[in-house]
């Protein structure tokens, strides 16, 4: 009797363990959307324009797959079932350059590092300081960036830029990237004033270099 309950014991542990790999919710995958159905502005530059995207840097505690949001000013909150579909980096630049080409009215909208060749008017670098969710319910967006000319030799605007959008429900996935790909097409806007807003390419390198 002694002997079949020790066999017995292995057995329950097993159907005990199984029993909670069955109760573990499935992780969720999300991704950034782009703009819809909002067309060019009143720019001074035609639809031709190229430009190039990059390089873009992000903090390495967003470098991860799982959503990231402030717990409190100093603790992140890291959701392991709550993840990006693919990586955060590449998501981004995929989105802003989609939202630059439809404000913009351009499909010359080129991301570095890329094997394709084309002329560019212009050059933007980004070094993202934050994206994340925030410990009052909103998404942040936080960068650095810069318009250069095509050979990174002159530099023609920069700015630091915050852009902060509500959740519409807190600690919710979908609310959460709703509201980062918000933020992120506020910034795409402002890019896309700030390009209106310069020289033509023709005259962008007689412009005296930003201090």
């Amino acid at each position: 009797m002694r002997s079949m309950c020790s066999r017995c014991w292995p057995v329950a542990a097993l159907c005990v363990a199984l029993s909670g790999c069955a109760s573990t919710p499935p992780s969720s995958f999300y991704t950034l959307s782009p703009l819809v159905g909002e067309g060019p502005g009143e720019t001074r530059i035609g639809g031709g324009l190229g430009v190039g995207l990059g390089p873009v840097t992000f903090p390495l505690f967003l470098d991860r797959p799982q959503l990231v949001s402030r717990a409190t000013g100093n603790r992140l909150a890291v959701d392991e079932l709550q993840r990006w579909g693919g990586t955060l980096q590449d998501d981004f630049l995929r989105v802003w350059s989609e939202n630059l080409a439809q404000l913009l009215g351009s499909s010359r909208i080129l991301i570095f590092p890329s094997e394709v060749r084309y002329p560019l008017d212009f050059r933007i670098t980004a070094e993202v300081l934050a994206f994340e969710g925030t410990a009052e319910g909103e998404a942040l967006l936080k960068v650095r960036w810069a318009v250069l000319d095509p050979d990174l030799e002159r530099l023609l605007a920069a700015r630091e830029s915050s852009y902060r959008r509500a959740l519409a429900e807190p600690r919710d996935g979908d609310a959460l990237t709703a509201a980062l790909s918000a933020v992120l097409a506020d910034f795409s806007r402002e890019v896309a004033s700030v390009l209106g807003d310069l020289p033509s390419p023709g005259e962008a390198s007689r412009v005296p270099a930003v201090n």
